[in-house]
């Protein structure tokens, strides 16, 4: 008996807390031909839902994993291999897989993630993946390290990939004294040379996008490439409501309606998302370096700080990704960039690296490719 030619289709891992995930929705049926990038099934993490797409072509020949339950990553939840494969072989193959236990990764979890001690405070990270170049995933205002979560698996395939807190957001230190976009880039440029990393692709989402930037004006001889997502400091307007709204926010019913802003699809404002950025929200010194951040970044839904002439005059390679449907900054602002390649995508509105996960990751990495 050969089990050769059988693909599993398993329990995705997305980003480096994720331990389990719930089955929502089956997108094909036994006996569906199956390309690379089709969507499978929808899974529902703790934080977000997304679809599961095929890595692989082939036949899909069974469903393992029935909706609604809740399955440990690296479950068996369905089967692809040619037709003429007998069933027995698949009813077999099914028997002998080992899923792992729930929980059984917990300490793996914890592991991954790192603190540098820098001068001016701890910062959380974490680093996945190896290569030849560095990329470093810079995440927006109110954000963390678990927004990368469906970019670094991708990623970390050719390039080791850091993700971060910055100062004042996740479980970095919130003692900010410059909560500036420049007082940003000169702690993310410390948090560089405390981890060993010379020079990087810089991927910025939003104000990390100016952060980005700023860092490129800085210490350009550290900056390989630039990626802007939804960038903040290319144009003058942003929304004011929900910077606002976001950081004053002290229960559910406050911050629901601010962080379904984000997403094309506010369903995408879970539960579990609130919940957490609720928890991270009321940490000693959160509320104060968001609103520090505020003060220093925008009024008067103005941006203070416009970025636009760094892309202009840029050395270094530049890829511009916003979504269509972005209600925190227009997406005009990306495309009026002359000096960068810009990719809209239509679907997505403020996190298309979230909502469009696929997409985005095929640009970036097509866009790395060309950096020398």
């Amino acid at each position: 008996m050969s089990f050769e030619q059988i693909t599993p289709i398993v329990m995705p891992k997305w980003g480096l807390s994720m331990r389990e995930g719930r089955i929502t929705k089956w997108h094909v049926e036994p006996g569906a031909t199956i390309t690379v990038g089709a969507e499978i099934l929808d899974v529902e993490t703790e934080k977000l839902a997304g679809a599961v797409e095929a890595t692989d072509p082939g036949v899909f020949r069974r469903k393992v994993g029935e909706c609604e339950r809740v399955y440990p990553v690296k479950a068996l939840i369905g089967i692809m291999a040619p037709i003429d494969v007998p069933d027995s072989v698949i009813d077999d193959y099914v028997a002998a897989y080992a899923n792992p236990d729930e929980g059984s990764d917990d300490e793996a979890v914890e592991s991954k993630y790192k603190v540098a001690n820098l001068e001016l405070g701890p910062i959380r990270y974490s680093v996945s993946g190896a290569g030849s170049q560095d990329v470093l995933l810079i995440h927006g205002f109110g954000g963390d390290v678990e927004n990368w979560m469906f970019n670094i698996d991708a990623l970390s395939e050719k390039y080791r990939v850091f993700t971060f807190d910055l100062p004042g957001h996740g479980e970095s230190y919130k003692g900010i004294d410059d909560a500036s976009v420049p007082g940003y880039a000169k702690a993310v440029l410390a948090f560089m040379t405390a981890v060993g990393i010379q020079s990087a692709n810089l991927v910025g989402h939003s104000m990390g996008g100016a952060i980005a930037l700023q860092m490129l004006a800085s210490a350009p001889e550290r900056v390989l490439s630039l990626t802007l997502i939804a960038s903040a400091a290319i144009g003058t307007q942003i929304n004011q409501s929900y910077l606002e709204g976001f950081a004053r926010a002290n229960s559910r019913k406050e911050l629901k309606p601010c962080v379904e802003m984000l997403f094309a699809d506010p369903a995408l404002a879970s539960r579990k998302l609130l919940d957490d950025l609720l928890k991270a929200k009321r940490m000693d010194g959160a509320q104060l370096a968001l609103e520090k951040t505020i003060a220093s970044f925008a009024t008067d839904g103005a941006q203070q700080l416009i970025l636009i002439h760094l892309i202009e005059g840029a050395a270094r390679p530049v890829l511009a990704i916003h979504g269509r449907r972005d209600q925190i900054i227009p997406v005009e602002q990306s495309e009026s960039l002359r000096h960068a390649k810009v990719a809209i995508l239509e679907a997505p509105g403020h996190m298309p690296h979230v909502e469009a996960a696929r997409e985005v990751n095929a640009l970036i990495l097509e866009h790395l490719s060309k950096v020398n």
